[in-house]
Order: structure tokens, then C-alpha cells, then sequence
């Protein structure tokens, strides 16, 4: 394959030892300079247009991300709610709960126990 840069027998490139910039070499002997610059103007349009494009989809992406961010700090305000009003509830009904399960154990080992001493005898 011949130079990959060569375009025409008139116009070629040859990267250059910076990556970002493009050496450019004209023969006026050998090609349309018109065409040339005709073919080069309708590839800058062409990147023009998918940078427009890549601008417009990443301005999408964002309002999404932000109403994301928005829907995700309610959620989670709303779970803080309901996590305080939780412990708030148990904390009022706490004492009674545990009375409850200290009077259903001594209840349950009481009975354990008369059982015990019954099937011995």
C-alpha cells in the first residue's frame, strides 16, 4: 500500500513529530488545488456535524443525570423519614415489648420446669 496520508497526486501529509499537528505538502505541478480544498471543507463539515451530534446526545445524558440526582436525594430523604418515624415508634412501644418477652420467658421456663419435675415422678 502506498502513503496511507496521500490523498491526490497533488496534496499530502505526513504526521509530524507532535501528535496534534499535520504537515501539509502541496505540488501545484500534479493536482486541483480546488478539488482539494473542496474535499477538505466537506470533511470539516462532516466532524462538524458529529461534534454537534456528540454535544447534543452529551446534553441529554446530563438532564438525565441530573433528574437521576434529583429522584435519588427524594428517595432517599423519604427513607430518613421513614427510618425516623420507625425508631420513633419503637422507642415509644419499646418498654412494653420488652416487659412482655421478660413475663412470656418466665412463663415458658416455669412450665418447662413443672414438666420436668412431674415426669420424673
Amino acid at each position: 500500500m502506498a502513503n496511507p496520508y496521500r490523498s491526490r497526486e497533488g496534496l499530502s501529509v505526513r504526521q509530524a513529530a507532535n501528535s496534534d499537528e499535520v504537515q501539509l505538502r502541496i505540488d501545484p505541478v500534479h493536482g486541483d488545488l480546488d478539488e482539494e480544498i473542496s474535499g477538505l471543507h466537506s470533511q470539516v463539515r462532516r466532524l462538524k456535524s458529529v461534534a454537534q451530534e456528540i454535544e447534543a446526545e452529551t446534553r441529554i445524558q446530563n438532564d438525565i443525570l441530573a433528574d437521576l440526582q434529583m429522584a435519588m436525594g427524594q428517595a432517599g430523604e423519604g427513607v430518613k423519614n421513614g427510618m425516623r418515624r420507625l425508631n420513633r415508634t419503637i422507642t415509644q412501644h419499646s418498654s412494653n415489648h420488652i416487659l412482655q418477652v421478660i413475663i412470656f420467658g418466665l412463663v415458658c421456663f416455669s412450665v418447662v420446669y413443672l414438666l420436668s419435675k412431674l415426669a420424673r415422678r
